[in-house]
């Protein structure tokens, strides 16, 4: 279930935070996505089931792949679905994997989207990333906004 024509606008800022471990620094990455659902076939159930394939380019690259679980509501344009990715690539040059964590619906059209990095998933340099995704899909274009923090190297 996509987010068709959905702007998140969020501004360009560094925050200093503490926390666990001293300051982290909350940066901001933009840039775009290629997504490929695939329905998975077998009996029919009242949840639809798609695994994801993803590629991401921009100061985030790399690739995801993970599963749906979909819900259509009883009113055209009302659903809601959950899924999880594994990421593994880049961040800003910093290698390693992190998952992500989706909990979406739409409500007669109009959308709700939440996004967050698992806590304690990242690997390698990405291990103590925390952050947010949003997504902007405009003219068929998938372009994400990840909002992250990560301890100083």
């Amino acid at each position: 279930m996509p987010v068709k024509g959905v702007v998140f606008d969020i501004d360009e800022t560094l925050v200093n935070e503490t926390g666990k471990g001293g300051a982290l620094m909350t940066q901001q990455v933009r840039g775009t996505f290629e997504v490929t659902m695939t329905p998975q076939t077998g009996a029919e159930v009242p949840v639809g089931r798609l695994s994801l394939a993803k590629r991401f380019h921009g100061p985030l690259s790399g690739s995801s792949s993970g599963e749906m679980l979909a819900v259509h509501g009883g009113i055209q344009g009302s659903a809601g679905y959950v899924a999880m990715e594994k990421f593994t690539g880049s961040l800003e040059g910093r290698e390693g994997s992190f998952a992500l964590q989706h909990s979406g619906s739409m409500d007669r059209g109009v959308p709700s989207l939440v996004i967050t990095v698992v806590p304690d998933s990242g690997t390698d340099a990405l291990a103590g990333l925390k952050g947010s995704l949003a997504i902007e899909i405009t003219d068929g274009q998938h372009f994400y906004i990840f909002d992250y923090s990560l301890p100083e190297s």
